[in-house]
């Protein structure tokens, strides 16, 4: 092959950033953990347990697009768990005894209210989002508590076990969930103009600003898809565990952000790939599954648990992944 001709070639392939080849090596890492989880259990590596990891992946991936979004913009939601919980206690109560398109709405309209007023108090309060989202994180629990007195009424409604435990064509219906918000979260985060005006108001919000870009509308819209999406997450837990608990929301509340910043996106805001989210989701859960496989003690497993974010965020995201990037686009010789 000529120099031309490589080059010309090269140039119609697509470069990888950083970013996508660190993606492409969780993505990469995760499938090879999954056969070789064989070494530690035999079951591990069968595709029933390969698709509970990714049927309980679904569920994370969805409320880690919400709170993606706030980190984008440079904030953080840490009202997600109540929120959850809330929504699981509301369907059991009012969907599960008469479920009706109405009733659902009515649900999902209280979790965005929830969201407009943490955006209203970050924006126009000037409450730093952290102190904003853990008093309503405390107000909304205390919501829960109040109506139920401490146990949840109401049934399940059946749509959303059907939805949850049901199969199409062999697969479960929560791996094509996975898929479906992975394309429509990436989609929405990447190349609608919401999604575009979100990653400048995390770069600068007084250049977005200058742009046209209502910044406070913005970030109040990111807070309420938040809390959307853990209102979704609610339901789809009460689906598939055949109930609401007052703590069934407690598993998400630091995991919806470790999946984000795992992902490769930055705290800080104006950087991230949703893509990163969902490979990172599936990568912590396969992990998660491991340790637990090794029959270590609860404490330990979030020892390790958190070592293992740690590692990755700090060796992994910044070395590794760079030098698979510089690997993959290496020229090759003439």
């Amino acid at each position: 092959m000529t120099a031309i001709s490589a080059h010309s070639v090269r140039r119609s392939l697509p470069a990888l950033s950083g970013q996508t080849g660190y993606i492409l090596l969780l993505f990469g890492v995760t499938a090879l953990l999954m056969p070789l989880s064989r070494f530690v259990s035999p079951s591990l590596g069968s595709w029933s347990t390969v698709s509970a990891i990714l049927v309980i992946s679904s569920m994370l991936v969805l409320v880690g697009f919400g709170q993606g979004l706030v980190i984008l913009v440079g904030e953080l939601d840490l009202s997600i768990a109540s929120v959850i919980a809330l929504t699981g206690v509301l369907t059991t109560a009012w969907l599960g005894e008469s479920p009706s398109l109405v009733t659902f709405l009515e649900i999902l309209a209280i979790a965005v209210l929830i969201g407009v007023l943490n955006g209203i108090g970050v924006t126009v309060l000037k409450v730093p989002s952290f102190i904003m989202t853990l008093g309503s994180q405390l107000i909304v629990a205390g919501i829960a508590l109040g109506y139920t007195k401490g146990t949840v009424p109401g049934t399940t409604p059946r749509f959303l076990g059907d939805l949850m435990l049901g199969k199409v064509l062999g697969v479960p219906t929560p791996i094509l969930l996975l898929i479906g918000i992975a394309v429509v979260g990436f989609v929405i985060q990447r190349y609608t103009v919401f999604g575009r005006r979100l990653y400048a108001v995390g770069g600068n919000r007084a250049t977005a600003a200058i742009a046209g870009v209502h910044v406070n509308r913005m970030i109040v819209g990111a807070f309420a898809v938040s809390s959307l999406c853990a209102a979704l997450t609610g339901m789809l837990l009460v689906g598939y565990g055949g109930g609401a608990t007052l703590g069934m929301g407690d598993g998400y509340f630091l995991p919806s952000i470790a999946v984000v910043v795992v992902g490769g996106s930055s705290i800080l805001g104006g950087r991230g790939n949703y893509l990163g989210t969902v490979a990172a989701t599936i990568f912590l859960q396969t992990i998660s599954t491991l340790i637990q496989a090794l029959g270590i003690s609860q404490g330990w497993q979030t020892f390790i648990y958190g070592c293992l974010i740690i590692a990755v965020v700090g060796l992994l995201k910044r070395d590794l992944a760079t030098k698979a990037g510089r690997l993959l686009t290496r020229p090759g010789k003439s």
